[in-house]
């Protein structure tokens, strides 16, 4: 009698493993692609329509450093009250957001 309870619990526990729930989820990777198509141009090498609309848009701002790619876009570093931000313009002289960028 104690061989079949004995017999009846490992069969049952062995079962049991099977049935188990599998909780491991997949690992989520994120890539990050950073642009490194841009290449540093003189601020005097800017076309008169990006000069024109950072003039208009932000009067109080310099352009410190300007970056353009093939694509005819340029990434402007835009210095007021020693505060650094960056931009994206395309030849035209019509705002991008960094995500249009190619």
């Amino acid at each position: 009698m104690k061989k079949i309870i004995l017999s009846i619990a490992i069969l049952a526990s062995g079962v049991s493993t099977y049935a188990m729930s599998n909780n491991i989820t997949p690992a989520t990777s994120i890539t990050i692609t950073m642009n490194d198509e841009f290449t540093e141009v003189s601020v005097d090498e800017l076309p008169a329509a990006v000069t024109s609309a950072v003039e208009k848009d932000f009067p109080t701002s310099t352009i410190s450093k300007a970056y353009a790619n093939t694509n005819g876009q340029y990434k402007l570093e835009l210095t007021a009250d020693s505060a650094t931000n960056t931009v994206y313009i395309d030849k035209n002289g019509n705002w991008l957001e960094e995500s249009a960028v190619k």
